[in-house]
């Protein structure tokens, strides 16, 4: 028999034998065994080996049983509030007796900011683009959108509304100040007008902040545009707040009730307001804006706290929120040059965006902004906020890694 069948023959016959003492014994010991030679070699076959092999191969071990998770459908906890925020219309059609393209209703709220799991929002929150009556100092990231216009606040408008897009305007009639250039009142009166026939969008109106002077302008301001439902801004505790209730009551104007970071002053202040006849929706509130870095958790908490006083039942609250984003410029962070801090073009933008999104989520409903940039940022947000938009989880974190 040829030595290559012979191999396979004893293979055949003593591999199963070997594999299973292997098996049962682990050893096999040969005892009465000669072995006479200068050199031993044990061959098998390429079969036998593998068996072999594999028999003295430890298993690998069971991986434990993982046990189901069980799955539960969550349901978000709802609420009831015994309270609600009021609409607030800003601006008057030709139909409603001015002469805006359009007004604009904020408020409405019966639940926390963009708790849509409860009931949905009615109002989308709006933002207004701040124009000045005069050139004033402004950072190079706002100075490079605006230069052109500086002059002239009509054209100013203008550009915001055709370039940008506003949908409302907030004239700052900072000029007014006796230490600035202490601009007539008739001729800011003026001015204001200029602004309502330059653009058909709803109007807000701020003074210079000259306690004295404000309420004089202001009174003016209501009193040529009458019907206009503008936005005054605004009444304090510390200014003739009587004279501007009675020109909002008589014009048909809102008003803008401002204090300083204080529930208390503001429940006072409107309490105040309501008694000389202003009725609940012809106010909104602005309880100040302290900038990202300068106090930013201050309004945002007593914001979060008017709004939640006002929903469990505080009449004295009830009225929308303003927040003046623009204050963000404010902040050294926002416009210093610094290598370390990165480029002010993006810097200034994002501590705007980022003041204004923060008290977006502690009810605000009004906010007055300048770059352009950061205003189309917060008005994306509240789009996306609105329409419940769903993100792509496995893009979620994509926003570390980014480079700028």
């Amino acid at each position: 028999m040829p030595k290559k069948a012979e191999e396979k023959r004893l293979s055949a016959i003593l591999g199963p034998r070997l594999l299973k003492l292997l098996k049962e014994f682990e050893t096999v010991e040969l005892e009465d065994v000669d072995f006479d030679a200068e050199t031993l070699e044990l061959e098998l076959p390429p079969d036998l080996l593998g068996l072999l092999l594999s028999s003295i191969t430890p298993a690998a071990p069971a991986k434990p049983a993982v046990p189901e998770l069980k799955r539960i459908k969550f349901s978000p906890p709802i609420q009831t509030y015994t309270g609600s925020i009021v609409d607030v219309r800003l601006g008057a059609t030709k139909k409603e007796g001015g002469t805006r393209s359009r007004s604009i209703v904020i408020g409405g709220e019966e639940n926390p900011p963009f708790y849509i799991f409860e009931r949905p929002i009615p109002h989308e929150p709006v933002v207004a683009y701040d124009v000045f009556d005069t050139r004033i100092s402004l950072p190079k990231p706002i100075l490079n959108q605006y230069e052109d216009v500086l002059e002239d606040p009509a054209e100013w408008a203008k550009l915001c509304v055709k370039k940008f897009g506003a949908e409302m305007i907030t004239i700052h009639l900072v000029s007014t100040d006796p230490e600035v250039k202490d601009t007539p009142v008739k001729k800011a009166a003026k001015i204001v007008e200029d602004v309502l026939q330059a653009v058909k969008v709803p109007l807000a109106i701020g003074g210079s902040g000259a306690p004295k002077k404000d309420p004089k302008v202001l009174e003016k301001v209501a009193e040529s545009a009458q019907g206009e439902r503008l936005l005054l801004a605004s009444a304090t505790l510390d200014t003739d707040y009587k004279r501007l209730a009675k020109a909002a009551k008589k014009y048909g104007h809102v008003l803008l009730s401002w204090t300083r970071i204080d529930i208390n002053n503001q429940r006072l202040l409107n309490r105040k307001l309501m008694d000389l006849g202003v009725p609940k929706d012809q106010i909104v509130m602005d309880p100040t804006t302290a900038a990202l870095g300068y106090g930013l958790e201050y309004s945002f908490s007593v914001m979060e706290r008017i709004r939640l006083a006002a929903l469990h039942g505080d009449e004295l609250l009830q009225m929308p929120m303003a927040s003046g984003s623009t204050n963000a410029w404010a902040a050294r962070e926002a416009w210093m040059k610094s290598p370390e801090w990165g480029p002010r073009d993006l810097r200034g933008p994002l501590w705007e965006t980022i003041t204004a999104l923060s008290l977006l989520l502690a009810g605000c409903d009004f906010f007055m902004m300048m770059h352009p940039a950061a205003i189309k940022t917060v008005k994306e947000t509240i789009r996306a906020f609105m329409s419940r938009e769903r993100g792509e989880l496995s893009k979620i974190a994509d926003w570390v890694r980014v480079k700028l």
